[in-house]
C-alpha cells in the first residue's frame, strides 16, 4: 500500500507553461517532483541518503548532512596533515556518487575553513590541492559567521549592526504601534536575533558581551521610553528580560539538561560525563557532571564540553 502511495505520488504526472495567458499543451513530467510539496524534500532525503555511508568508509572525516548541505570536517595536527588526503579522496568519492545518479556539486558554493594559528593556515593550505582556493577566512554555517580563530568577531559584529539597524526602524514606527504589539516587534527582530545560537557566545569576552548588551538596553529603553542615562538594571528587571550574559547560560544549561535526558543529538550527550568520585562523598548524589581538564583557556575552556558541567555544577540542589 505505501510503495503503491509513493508510485502515484511520482507517476502520471504532467506539466505544462502559460505566457501571455496562452497556456500550452500538457506533457508528461517524468523527472523530479511537484515543487514545494510535503513529500519532496523527505524524498530528496531518502535519496542522497547512500553519501552517509560513503563518508563513514573515511575513519577521519566527520560530516553533518543538512537538506542538500553537506559538511565535512577533520581534526589533525601540524604532524598529520597526511589525512587531509583522507579529505579529498572522501570528496572525490561523494562527486562520483553524485554523478552516477544525476545530481553535481556545487563547485562554485563550496568554501573551505582552516580553524589553526595564524601562521600555520597558508602551510596548510597548499596541502588541500584542488580545495584550495575555497578557503575563506570566514563562513556563513546556519546563520553563524565562523572564523579561522573560532572567536566569532565577525559574526559579533555583524549582529550589533544588524539589531541597530533594525531598532531605529522600530523607533520609527513606535508612535503607531500599542505597547504590545511594540514589544513583539522587538521580540520578533531583536531578542530573536540576540538569542539564535547564542549557546556559541561563550567564547565571546567581555567587550563583545558589552556591545550585545548594549543592543538590549537600547531595545528596553525603546520599549519603555526611559532615557538614555537611568539605570538600566531596573528596566530590565521590570520587563523580566534576563541580561544578554545571563541569557547564554541559560540557553547552554537547557541544552545540558536536554543532554542528560536524551533529548539532544548524540554527539552532545556524549561530551557530558556523571561526576563519580572514587570514595563515598557527600556529592556523590548530586547529580554533578565531571569538568574536563583543557589546555587552552581560549578554545578548550570556552567548549560546550567544559561551559555546561561548571554551569550545571554552580545550580542550586534544588534545581
Amino acid at each position: 500500500m505505501v510503495l503503491e502511495w509513493f508510485s502515484s505520488y511520482l507517476t502520471n504526472r504532467t506539466f505544462s507553461v502559460c505566457a501571455n495567458n496562452i497556456l500550452s499543451e500538457a506533457t508528461p513530467l517524468v523527472y523530479g517532483v511537484p515543487q514545494g510539496s510535503v513529500l519532496g524534500p523527505i524524498l530528496f532525503l531518502l535519496y542522497i541518503s547512500p553519501i552517509g555511508k560513503i563518508i563513514r568508509h573515511f575513519k577521519h572525516v566527520s560530516y553533518h548532512l543538512y537538506a542538500d548541505d553537506i559538511q565535512l570536517y577533520i581534526s589533525f595536527k601540524e604532524s598529520e596533515l597526511h589525512k587531509l588526503s583522507e579529505l579529498m579522496d572522501c570528496i572525490s568519492s561523494i562527486k562520483t556518487w553524485l554523478s552516477e545518479n544525476c545530481l553535481q556539486l556545487n563547485s562554485e558554493k563550496t568554501e573551505s575553513l582552516i580553524i589553526a594559528p595564524e601562521q600555520k593556515i597558508p602551510f596548510i593550505k597548499r596541502h588541500l590541492g584542488s580545495l584550495g582556493p575555497s578557503v575563506q577566512s570566514s563562513i556563513r554555517n546556519l546563520g553563524v559567521w565562523f572564523d579561522q580563530s573560532l572567536s566569532l568577531d565577525n559574526h559579533s559584529r555583524l549582529l550589533v549592526k544588524n539589531c541597530f539597524y533594525h531598532l531605529r526602524n522600530i523607533a520609527k514606527l513606535k508612535p503607531v504601534l500599542s505597547g504590545t504589539d511594540l514589544e513583539l516587534v522587538i521580540h520578533a527582530f531583536i531578542s530573536s536575533r540576540l538569542d539564535y545560537c547564542n549557546s556559541l557566545f561563550s567564547c565571546f569576552n567581555k567587550n563583545v558581551l558589552n556591545r550585545l548588551q548594549l543592543v538590549q538596553n537600547a531595545a528596553a529603553r525603546l520599549l519603555t521610553g526611559s532615557s538614555r542615562w537611568s539605570h538600566i538594571t531596573p528596566v530590565l528587571s521590570s520587563l523580566h528580560w534576563l541580561p544578554i550574559k545571563f541569557r547564554i547560560d541559560f540557553k547552554i544549561l537547557v541544552l545540558t539538561f536536554r543532554a542528560l535526558h536524551d533529548q539532544a543529538p548524540k554527539y552532545l550527550c556524549e561530551l557530558l560525563q556523571t561526576y563519580s568520585p572514587g570514595r563515598s562523598l557527600r556529592s556523590s548524589d548530586q547529580n554533578l557532571l565531571m569538568v574536563p581538564k583543557t589546555r587552552f583557556k581560549t578554545r578548550g575552556d570556552v567548549s560546550f564540553q567544559a561551559v555546561a558541567p561548571k554551569l550545571w555544577n554552580a545550580l542550586p540542589l534544588s534545581l
